[in-house]
């Protein structure tokens, strides 16, 4: 046999070994492995794959290890010495698990679950693998719109694990005579979140979905951050990952109702942790794990109500202790001081999205010119000489006084700069552009997928505008993001296509350097799938892919917030007032009173 280690370029990402691993040789009568569809370096920067993995080891008699889709390289020597896809842990084959479970969190790893199972031994096809096969399971925020990947998965689960994962091992482990089949009838029935798509038949008309399935499945939300499930430890990799940091969450959900944004409905409502509970979490991470840098997570940090009390006490410790603490992406109107000086670094990122207030109005992004300038000013002030600034194009009634907006915009920023610094060094501006794809669960999931033509001559314009003011530009390939777009809003028709993409040699889409588009406009055509129609906009009533799953937020707001953005009309942060979204009838909103859980 080859040694692995003469065989791949890094084979750390193959061993495990990981400082803070749980007990793997504890008795057990349940193995489950958690996978993730990408490479070692990003599965394991995954905060919601660490929770559970520590979850489901926690559980009396239950041993969870962990697998990441290999590069072409370990593919190779598993292939030469004939073994099978293996867990890090303890190399036992995945086949030989009793669940296999992938965290799907973004729709272009798809093809990288095809070659996984195939890698393992395991029939990608649902139907065909029998009582001796583990069941193949998916969660992650892309099972809101599981239908893509039906023919693939025994059940989706759909939100929040800590608490019905434990439920659902339990129910497992007394029914040991069970049948594969009647296992699937049973969670099927018994948890809200959990949807079998073998059980539950869809109509299409092409590529359209005429009757979606016969089934109601609710996004499982986990009420009370301080008392759900959250281990005090983190894995240390042995080698370097993408987020190589201790990481705390510090809330879930977002209050601000960025209109083209998917997480802030499908993750809502805001749930905190208490500001003692913040801290404490923090300094078990950092203590139990050795790491130097710690990232406050949430997908709007500076919106945590109890984030400059908790800054107080953390800054004095991480100067005692030599660790750096680190803010994500930061809005625009929350740059302050404090926040400033724990996150102190050269370059600052901000996302504007759109060039104009009228654009921003309609994708009610509620910030105006004066947060943007009184911000950056504040920044240059503190020292900042770089500025990284992300907007969308193709956004829905957008026009190329938009575009020139953007031109405009960065522009006055480095005209800012150098007001407020008065001489010395040029400040480094760069600006990136996205193609925005209307995802489910938004109040733009009605609109259309902007065409080629359109971006590409909006990219052009930038590039020539902005490189000529000496501002950098960059911009995301638009292949990749169609492709996106119709593995988000497709439904049924596209499974097929889906896998015979990766039979032509589809792996690893999320990586630019290995994506090629071409592997599914052959697919595509082979199995007659219209994307124009899938990309195209829907009618307000009409029956999509996904609408047998609720979220909790009704459609009638989404159709609201619609009509809204079409008015250039804006809703405030649900931290200031209620506006209807629907959650409030689960008593998980943060409207509902004592719910957000603060002293």
């Amino acid at each position: 046999m080859t040694k692995l280690t003469d065989s791949v370029q890094k084979p750390y990402r193959y061993f495990g070994g990981e400082y803070n691993v749980p007990d793997m040789n504890k008795p057990c009568d349940v193995r489950f492995c958690m996978c993730v569809a990408d490479s070692y370096e990003v599965g394991m920067s995954n905060l919601g794959v660490r929770i559970l993995y520590y979850l489901f080891n926690s559980i009396d008699r239950v041993v969870c290890e962990r697998c990441y889709a290999p590069f072409a390289d370990y593919e190779n020597y598993l292939k030469s010495n004939n073994l099978p896809l293996a867990s890090l842990e303890t190399q036992t084959p995945l086949a030989d698990f009793d669940f296999v479970g992938f965290s799907l969190q973004y729709e272009m790893c798809y093809s990288n679950v095809f070659y996984m199972l195939e890698l393992a031994g395991i029939p990608v096809l649902t139907e065909e693998r029998g009582e001796d096969m583990p069941f193949i399971v998916a969660g992650g925020p892309c099972t809101v719109n599981p239908e893509p990947m039906y023919k693939y998965f025994d059940f989706f689960f759909v939100g929040e694990g800590e608490t019905p994962w434990r439920e659902i091992i339990e129910d497992y482990k007394k029914m040991p005579e069970c049948t594969k089949k009647d296992f699937l009838r049973y969670v099927d029935e018994h948890y809200e979140c959990i949807y079998v798509p073998s059980l539950h038949p869809a109509v299409y008309e092409g590529d359209k979905c005429v009757v979606a399935p016969d089934c109601r499945v609710w996004r499982n939300i986990e009420a009370d951050m301080n008392t759900t499930f959250c281990p005090s430890t983190q894995l240390v990799p042995n080698m370097e990952i993408v987020h190589d940091r201790a990481v705390a969450e510090l809330f879930r959900g977002c209050a601000n109702g960025c209109r083209f944004c998917q997480a802030g409905f499908i993750y809502r409502p805001v749930r905190e942790r208490t500001l003692d509970n913040a801290y404490n979490l923090c300094v078990n991470l950092l203590e139990s794990t050795g790491y130097d840098e710690l990232s406050l997570n949430s997908l709007s940090t500076s919106d945590y109500s109890q984030l400059m009390p908790l800054l107080d006490r953390l800054l004095p410790y991480c100067e005692k202790h030599h660790v750096q603490l680190n803010l994500p992406s930061l809005r625009l109107d929350s740059f302050k001081g404090k926040m400033a000086q724990g996150n102190r670094k050269s370059s600052l990122t901000f996302a504007p999205e759109a060039g104009t207030q009228r654009l921003r109005n309609v994708i009610n992004k509620n910030i105006t010119e004066d947060n943007i300038f009184g911000t950056l000013a504040d920044a240059f002030g503190e020292g900042y000489t770089s500025v990284k600034l992300y907007f969308m194009l193709g956004l829905p009634t957008e026009t190329m006084e938009d575009i020139q907006g953007i031109v405009d915009l960065a522009v006055r920023i480095k005209q800012l700069y150098r007001t407020v610094k008065r001489g010395g060094r040029d400040c480094k501006i760069s600006v990136s552009t996205s193609t925005f794809i209307p995802k489910p669960f938004t109040p733009f999931q009605w609109c259309a997928f902007a065409g080629r033509e359109d971006i590409s001559e909006k990219q052009k314009y930038l590039a020539d505008a902005l490189r000529s003011k000496g501002i950098n530009f960059s911009y995301v390939d638009y292949d990749c993001s169609e492709l996106e777009a119709v593995l988000a809003r497709g439904g049924r028709s596209i499974a097929d296509a889906m896998y015979l993409a990766y039979k032509d040699g589809a792996r690893f889409d999320a990586w630019s350097e290995h994506f090629d588009y071409n592997h599914y406009l052959r697919s595509f055509a082979e199995t007659g799938v219209d994307i124009g129609k899938i990309v195209g906009a829907y009618d307000l009533d009409e029956v999509l892919p996904w609408d047998f799953v609720d979220v909790g937020v009704t459609k009638q707001y989404y159709k609201r917030e619609y009509n809204k953005a079409m008015q250039a009309e804006t809703t405030p942060s649900c931290n200031k007032q209620c506006n209807g979204c629907g959650l409030k009838k689960y008593g998980y909103c943060q409207n509902t009173e004592g719910n957000r859980h603060l002293k």
